[in-house]
């Protein structure tokens, strides 16, 4: 294939990648070099982790971080710290060409660094990450958590956007000048969605452990953390079906959305009827020192619940 001056000559097309789905390696292929002007928006100067699947879905996976010595010269990669020493070389997704280029190696899903390759301690967005409870298939209960954030942010006077994960639940995620480190988001997530819990204890919970759970979304604002990883906006994932995470309006939540009612089949009809509804997202940037008064000042006024769970 010849993408963007560059000639990649891809492999095993016809090995059958989402068995349930009938798609090959081929057809993943095919699919990321189709929604690269869509998806490239959202990869822009930021590293990625690899979710490589060789034999597809039948085979073994496992996550890639740092750039295989064979990748091309011409794929950009990113000198990427350890918080405990060393470092490794993260690739990055600058073009049609690298996403190709990378499907082929069987990457099935990118996953997106947080912070900006030029800035790798700030990161420019805050993700809220709602698991629905184990035993359930109805995700109205996590969509209702998604508008309850949106409501929260509304109320610090900050917008919030959506995308299903394509796996269990929803990805609320607010952009952000990048002024703020990650600890300082991470405690501003956690704070906010402390004070969801702290209205809702029975719909809502922060505990890590499923067991302490009990039936009920984990708010979970971990991945704002150095080194941490979301599923990159429009990618597939290892999922039978061949579910795409997929950016959303908040419409189509309040009208039932579900976390994986888009694929690889059906992503380009969307396209095709609707604009990326994040497409205008990077305008709206937040600086957290602008909104963490407002947000104490709820915690301090709304009586706190049982803090555990």
């Amino acid at each position: 294939m010849d993408i963007d001056d560059h000639r990649i000559d891809t492999s095993n097309r016809d090995k059958l990648f989402f068995p349930e789905a009938g798609l090959t390696k081929g057809d993943l292929i095919d699919y990321y070099a189709r929604v690269g002007p869509t998806m490239l928006p959202h990869l822009e100067r930021h590293a990625v982790s690899l979710q490589r699947f060789p034999d597809g879905l039948g085979g073994e996976g496992f996550y890639q971080k740092d750039a295989s010595d064979h990748f091309p010269d011409w794929l950009e990669t990113v000198r990427f710290p350890k918080r405990e020493g060393g470092s490794f070389m993260a690739p990055l997704i600058t073009g049609r060409a690298a996403l190709v280029y990378l499907a082929d190696q069987a990457m099935i899903t990118p996953h997106l660094y947080l912070s900006p390759a030029d800035d790798l301690e700030h990161p420019d967005r805050m993700i809220f990450d709602l698991d629905p409870p184990e035993d359930t298939e109805d995700f109205a209960v996590v969509r209702r958590a998604a508008l309850d954030l949106r409501a929260l942010m509304a109320a610090l006077s900050m917008a919030a956007w959506v995308q299903t994960t394509g796996s269990r639940g929803f990805h609320v995620v607010v952009p952000l000048d990048g002024s703020q480190d990650f600890d300082t988001v991470r405690r501003f997530a956690h704070d906010a969605a402390l004070l969801l819990v702290r209205r809702h204890e029975d719909r809502y919970t922060l505990a890590q452990r499923k067991k302490k759970r009990r039936g009920r979304v984990f708010l979970d604002v971990l991945r704002n953390s150095y080194g941490a990883t979301a599923v990159a906006p429009y990618a597939v994932r290892a999922r039978p079906g061949a579910p795409v995470a997929t950016p959303v309006s908040w419409s189509e939540i309040e009208r039932g959305a579900s976390p994986r009612d888009w694929t690889m089949r059906n992503l380009f009809r969307r396209l095709a009827q609707k604009a990326d509804p994040w497409a205008n997202m990077p305008g709206h940037a937040h600086a957290l020192d602008a909104h963490r008064e407002a947000l104490a000042a709820l915690l301090d006024r709304e009586a706190p619940a049982d803090e555990e769970g």
